[in-house]
């Protein structure tokens, strides 16, 4: 099993953990801001599980149907995971005004500073976990959870706080105050989730920087005349890249091909992180005007 997937059975396990804790405590309690965590957690566990089921289904070799494989299930699932989050977030807001205009009642607060502590330790752990996946495999499914539990173990943080400023001082007012900041960091923190999943779902060109690089390297080639027609995208974890090379017209196809190899092994070894598919088109002059035609 990939330890992507293994990251996601995790990730979920931890989630229906906390979960568990934090309604209990929160329904007991009457805290809107221990609700709203687990609310979060709840939804944490619902993400996590449609995030393996994603993996699994875009580690499917291509077939009739998609010939080009399901990579784009990743991206699907961050936007997917940041709607969810949204979604929760305006659920907060809309208890946590409640609370307020209602009044708002905690009552056994050493049970929900517990929880709360305990919360905080374990998705701590999570996150260092989720970090070290998503830097060894580049995965964005897995950076979108590791990015979402961090936003959970800052938001746990204040829940905290939160609980313990009441018990010192009795004023009740900071835990509905407290669930709005946190359902608009939470919102903050999906927007970039969503917008990133709808670029690479809209095959979006990769990173200027990524693309400089490229044309770097390409310029160092010095078995070509020239290039043109560069088209980068990623699908999930891979880097699709196209790209024109001319060659001198008395240049056999048997060296340009070689040329052609060498510059695909350079490409991959530029994101050595990814999974690289370079499409490289051998000219024997340059097209580039025609093809702009086209």
């Amino acid at each position: 099993m990939r330890i992507e997937k293994k990251a996601t059975l995790v990730s979920s396990s931890v989630a229906l953990i906390l979960v568990a804790f934090k309604l209990s405590v929160g329904i007991i309690s009457g805290s809107v801001a221990v609700l709203a965590s687990a609310v979060d957690s709840l939804l944490d566990m619902v993400v996590s599980a449609f995030n393996y089921f994603a993996l699994h289904n875009s580690d499917k070799e291509p077939d009739e149907r998609f010939n080009f494989g399901r990579r784009k299930l990743e991206p699907l699932a961050a936007v997917i995971e940041g709607t969810i989050i949204s979604l929760s977030a305006l659920f907060i807001l809309y208890e946590a005004i409640s609370k307020m205009v209602q009044g708002s009642v905690i009552t056994h607060l050493n049970a929900s500073l517990m929880v709360m502590i305990a919360s905080i330790i374990i998705t701590a752990g999570l996150v260092l976990f989720l970090n070290y996946v998503a830097k060894k495999t580049g995965n964005m499914v897995i950076q979108a959870d590791a990015l979402h539990y961090k936003t959970d173990l800052l938001s746990n943080g204040a829940v905290l706080a939160s609980l313990a400023f009441i018990a010192l001082t009795d004023y009740t007012i900071i835990d509905p105050i407290l669930g709005i900041g946190i359902s608009g960091y939470m919102i903050y923190s999906a927007f970039p989730l969503i917008r990133d999943g709808i670029m690479m779902l809209l095959d979006a060109a990769l990173e200027p920087e990524n693309v400089a690089n490229i044309n770097t390297l390409l310029n160092k080639q010095l078995d070509i005349n020239s290039y043109h027609d560069l088209r980068t995208r990623r699908s999930g974890s891979e880097i699709h890249i196209s790209i024109h090379i001319v060659f001198s017209i008395s240049t056999s196809l048997y060296d340009a091909h070689l040329v052609g190899d060498r510059i695909e092994l350079a490409l991959h070894a530029l994101f050595p992180d990814n999974t690289v598919y370079a499409l490289i088109h051998l000219d024997p002059y340059d097209d580039s005007e025609n093809n702009h035609l086209e």
